[in-house]
């Protein structure tokens, strides 16, 4: 059928995207006439994609990823390219280059990072659906503090070929959208082997989601309910919890000890990967052109010192000490012992529940440049961190308020089980609507 041109003209008084496209949607497919937009580290043929960095500023990949690539084929049109926290390193998506951008539901409050842009858009219904990227909760963050649906898929579930890379071995495209029955129907679509892709698993995800839980066991980890978390959302995802338990689930308690290490060995790990993948923002490959005046160190250090932000900066730097001689085996070594001890912890629990429940964050969206210290912030990814080691898929749905924010339930399952976690998402949302 032909192609048709969606008009697309948000009224974007919240900073949510970078780009907005108009672009040709079919008239067949799963996502007909349908607009998605998409996260700027994700590539786009045609279209700028700057991971919300001056340093790619004007960079227009000539190859769409492999999901946007099939988000066309399935009749789609994007909408444009959402703002993000700058080559997916924040929570709050306030360390954008191209200034943070604000929460629908609270302007004066964050909507989360790194995806926030996407969760922002589909939140204000600018948007049906996004794509959006996790490394270490950077899908399911905002999608609790927007009150929306989003889901990290079990990793190599999804390709990553197009994503312009952050942290390799922790980040995966997935969908975000207003109800557990869109984010699985863009899921049908992105989902699959791609042999651009060495970590692709042919793995298709052909499911409709269904509300029967019955005789299903949720593991109910200790720590996910302990220090740290606010007592007003835990109370919030306990009463949810309980309404799992009235639809005919039951819960076990369960402890992962490994919990006190996984937030340390998330940030050794994906600063180190990070260190390696910006490499190659040098003002030569790619970046703002180096002055040939200047010595390469200088000329480099010049480039990479005016066009990444103090947070890229910091986790470059955080990532190349830990990889440095002396100090691999003190920082790197011991964190993949710890991530290993993390999917062990998982493995464990796994072999006598169904699926693990708690919350997705901490506390509700925080306000505007509350998080100034860069440590207060990483603490705030202590619950959504594990899903990411473990390579286990995990779906945040919105479950309640608490002061008037949106709070989020995390439901986490086993290794491509992704059809059993939007299902017991699913049955949540149908049993409250």
């Amino acid at each position: 059928m032909p192609a048709q041109t969606i008009i697309f003209e948000p009224d974007d008084k919240y900073n949510a995207f970078l780009k907005v496209c108009n672009k040709p949607s079919h008239t067949n497919g799963k996502l007909a006439g349908i607009t998605v937009a998409v996260k700027d580290n994700i590539s786009t043929s045609g279209i700028e994609t700057t991971c919300a960095s001056k340093i790619l500023k004007g960079y227009v990949p000539p190859y769409d990823a492999h999901v946007v690539g099939l988000v066309k084929q399935a009749g789609a049109a994007i909408a444009g390219k959402t703002n993000m926290d700058e080559f997916g390193m924040g929570t709050t998506t306030e360390n954008s280059a191209f200034g943070p951008t604000l929460n629908p539901r609270d302007t004066g409050r964050v909507p989360g990072g790194s995806s926030g842009g996407s969760a922002a858009a589909v939140a204000a219904g600018m948007v049906r659906m996004a794509l959006g990227t996790d490394t270490g909760g950077s899908i399911r963050c905002p999608a609790a503090f927007c009150g929306i649906v989003g889901l990290k898929p079990t990793y190599g579930r999804v390709s990553r070929y197009g994503l312009i890379a952050y942290a390799n071995s922790l980040e995966q495209i997935g969908p975000m959208g207003k109800t557990v029955s869109d984010v699985s129907t863009l899921m049908g679509v992105i989902a699959g082997y791609d042999r651009h892709d060495s970590t692709s698993q042919n793995k298709p995800y052909d499911h409709i989601p269904r509300a029967d839980i019955k005789g299903l066991k949720i593991g109910i980890p200790a720590e996910y309910f302990g220090k740290g978390v606010d007592p007003q959302v835990a109370a919030v995802v306990k009463k949810a919890i309980g309404r799992l338990e009235e639809l005919g689930a039951s819960t076990v308690p369960c402890s992962i000890p490994s919990m006190e290490y996984a937030l340390a060995a998330y940030y050794v790990t994906c600063t180190c990967e990070a260190s390696s993948n910006l490499a190659r923002f040098d003002g030569v490959r790619y970046g703002p052109a180096a002055d040939t005046k200047k010595s390469w160190h200088d000329a480099y250090q010049e480039v990479r010192s005016a066009a990444f932000g103090t947070e890229v900066r910091r986790r470059i730097m955080l990532g190349t000490f830990a990889l440095s001689s002396g100090y691999y085996g003190k920082y790197y070594s011991k964190a993949q012992v710890a991530r290993e001890n993390v999917r062990k912890d998982f493995q464990r629990i796994f072999q006598e529940v169904d699926v693990i429940a708690g919350p997705t964050m901490p506390t509700i969206a925080f306000r505007l440049k509350e998080k100034s210290d860069p440590l207060s912030m990483y603490l705030a990814d202590i619950l959504t961190v594990p899903a990411n080691l473990a390579g286990i898929p995990a779906i945040s749905v919105p479950c309640g308020k608490s002061e008037g924010m949106p709070v989020g339930l995390q439901i986490m399952g086993r290794h491509f089980e992704d059809e059993r976690v939007v299902d017991v998402a699913y049955a949540y949302e149908q049993a409250v609507n």
